[in-house]
């Protein structure tokens, strides 16, 4: 009997090797980001393009997050804004507008990639997790499916680096917009101030929207 050669095997082997170290690897380092993480702050800056590919806009600023439901996600440039939520309320203030636009939190915030850092058992209750490869930059992707559509985003893909830093985040809607976030200067568990995750009222502010009964608006301290 004529013995087949191992050399093809071997061939396909080594080339299989490299794909099956990778899989998996993106929710790895996502693994290791989120662990013991119960607060985040850090810097962004944020693209988006539309259907064409046509740049459209373009922001930077900060962002925070603390378990299990705040959120603070601030514009500096070229407009201020900011965008909170505080565990009971989600607050949208343009303070050149004088107006802060209020509604109650639902659980709708939590569909947010970035909430699954903070509470990693939404990302598989949320979305369909999947490997998106690495690309040019050395960056591994995580990509993610939303299992309720929402209206918020179609698509959604995490890349973190080699030291398992979340270094970028894609966002695609139905209409063919993409929102890209690059992030920077990161500090885990940070010492939040008291008031931090709680919206403060300037004078002249008109407030619009719905509260929940008995809620207060804070004045600037």
């Amino acid at each position: 009997m004529r013995r087949r050669s191992m050399i093809p095997l071997i061939a396909v082997a080594s080339l299989l090797m490299p794909a099956l170290a990778m899989a998996g690897e993106a929710r790895a380092l996502f693994d290791r980001f989120s662990q013991g993480l119960e607060g985040l702050e850090g810097r962004f800056e944020q693209h988006v393009y539309d259907a064409d590919g046509r740049l459209t806009e373009s922001s930077t600023g900060t962002i925070a997050l603390r378990a299990p439901r705040q959120f603070r996600w601030e514009y500096s440039d070229p407009f201020p804004q900011l965008i909170l939520a505080d565990g009971d309320h989600v607050w949208i203030y343009d303070p050149d507008l004088e107006q802060a636009n209020v509604r109650i939190q639902s659980h709708e915030e939590q569909s947010s990639p970035l909430a699954a850092l903070i509470d990693p058992a939404e990302l598989d209750r949320q979305f369909i997790v999947g490997e998106g490869g690495a690309d040019a930059d050395g960056l591994v992707w995580l990509s993610l499916q939303p299992r309720l559509d929402d209206g918020q985003f179609s698509q959604a893909r995490l890349a973190f680096d080699a030291q398992a830093q979340l270094a970028r985040m894609q966002l695609d809607d139905a209409l063919g917009q993409r929102t890209e976030v690059g992030f920077s200067d990161w500090t885990r568990n940070p010492g939040f101030d008291a008031g931090f995750f709680r919206f403060h009222a300037p004078p002249g502010v008109d407030i619009v929207g719905e509260m929940a009964p008995g809620a207060e608006v804070f004045p600037v301290e």
